[in-house]
């Protein structure tokens, strides 16, 4: 499936996605040490590898703030690897509990000046508006009304009891066989932050730490997704970051799916949990990792100073198409520095603004154009910040749908995508993707998955 004009010669592979060799696995076994008391039964070896690698995250923990460094129990030391905290874990930056405000808060709306051309929704088999100039269908602009707040298919639980959530888990899993049921319908039910309450909850009852004992009862793609259910959220993001990067090989489109789409104040907390768990500092990692202009992308992206004002100034809307004309199409060569300079500081609703203006002086799509300025990542880098700034549900709604198309099944994409954006705009990144491939998401991943795997994933999605 391909979006008409998008570029125009059909939805371009993602090089290597995942890349070739590159396959995103778990670590090989010991490598991991898990804090207090975290490795499997049996022994500290890491569980065999389910195809694709740890998923990531979006929006922030419980409140509590952040350990220092070396004070979270069991951290490792300067250079280790990522791992899993035992027990309730560290909290998250002041005023997270909510949701609200990513990617952008109630009151913003895209544009609004005067003679604009607005980008049609033009998905596949639509009719390409006869106005929209070059008589191409751009990437699906973001409707009206999906701007004006987003919303999660997991709200937190009413009457929440985390003591009665930990005994019903570990009634689940004593004795001989496993209540998998059990264990959905309280996993899939309560928000993030009321699951690190049941893990607390679960280790002061019991003495016992809650995710080794799933560990223990579970195994597969069901147990990558527990563990990315209980992880909080902006260490799983600073995790998968640290996975992608980890050993040999890149997870590129990890990196860019983290950094490309995550507010300010997400990357910060990113940057300061990655220091601190890991003791390593994520600029310094990414340079090791990557190279050239697509280097330059990422560390412009983990800086975490995009301007977020939600207003837009359509006078250098126009100066910025002008720019990126005369940096791309409009010369011989690229000059690349100018693109990462605009897409990586102006706000989405700014840079949505300049994708119009630049369709209506140049008769070209922005997206399209850089399609053929640049190749490999550093191109899908800064699409993703186009399409973010677009549609934000239709990016992620893509992704998922290429995590499914075809023989086989990307897992660790399809697992970090649900769960990352199970409170924030799965509704709206659900609505995106039947009115992008007419069908739903629910149904494509219970032909794609099986067993309690696929009673979770559905559970999460709200199917």
């Amino acid at each position: 499936m391909s979006y008409p004009g998008y570029p125009p010669t059909g939805y371009p592979p993602f090089p290597g996605y995942p890349p070739a060799g590159q396959e995103s696995s778990f670590p090989p076994p010991g490598q991991y040490p898990y804090p207090s008391g975290f490795p499997p039964m049996g022994g500290g070896a890491y569980p065999p590898a389910p195809s694709g690698g740890y998923p990531g995250a979006g929006g922030f923990p419980a409140s509590g703030g952040y350990p220092a460094p070396g004070g979270y129990p069991g951290a490792p030391q300067p250079g280790g690897t990522p791992s899993y905290p035992g027990g309730q874990g560290y909290g998250a930056p002041p005023s997270s509990a909510s949701f609200s405000g990513y990617p952008q808060p109630p009151s913003q709306t895209y544009g609004g000046g005067p003679a604009q051309v607005p980008l049609p929704g033009g998905f596949p088999g639509g009719q390409i508006p006869s106005q929209y100039p070059g008589g191409q269908a751009p990437y699906p602009s973001q409707p009206a009304a999906m701007t004006q707040g987003t919303q999660g298919t997991i709200q937190p639980a009413a009457n929440f009891d985390a003591m009665r959530d930990a005994e019903i888990l570990r009634k689940a899993m004593k004795g001989f066989g496993t209540d998998e049921q059990a264990i959905v319908d309280v996993v899939a039910s309560r928000s993030n932050d009321q699951r690190q309450k049941i893990k607390a909850a679960f280790k002061t009852m019991y003495g016992k730490d809650l995710i080794k004992d799933l560990k223990s009862e579970l195994s597969g793609n069901m147990e990558e997704l527990i563990l990315a259910l209980f992880m909080p959220p902006t260490y799983y993001d600073a995790w998968s970051l640290r996975n992608a990067m980890q050993g040999a090989g890149t997870q590129e489109r990890v990196l860019i799916e983290i950094l490309c789409t995550r507010t300010n104040q997400e990357i910060r907390d990113i940057v300061r949990c990655y220091q601190t768990e890991f003791g390593r500092d994520l600029e310094k990692d990414i340079r090791s990792d990557t190279s050239g202009h697509f280097e330059r992308l990422l560390v412009s992206m983990c800086q975490g100073n995009r301007d977020e004002n939600q207003s837009v100034n359509h006078q250098m809307a126009q100066e910025d198409a002008q720019r990126l004309y005369q940096a791309g199409e409009g010369r011989l060569g690229t000059d690349e520095s100018c693109f990462n300079m605009i897409l990586a500081t102006r706000s989405f609703p700014q840079l949505k603004a300049t994708m119009e203006a630049y369709s209506r002086m140049s008769n070209r799509d922005l997206l399209s154009s850089v399609g053929r300025e640049f190749s490999g990542y550093v191109e899908s880098g800064l699409k993703t910040i186009l399409q973010c700034a677009l549609n934000r549900p239709a990016f992620f709604a893509e992704r998922l749908y290429y995590s499914m198309k075809g023989a086989g099944t990307d897992d660790s994409t399809l697992v970090r995508i649900v769960v990352s954006r199970s409170e924030i705009d799965l509704v709206q990144i659900k609505a995106m993707f039947t009115q992008m491939y007419q069908k739903t998401l629910g149904t494509m991943i219970a032909s794609d998955t099986s067993g309690d795997y696929r009673k979770l994933l559905l559970a999460i999605v709200g199917q």
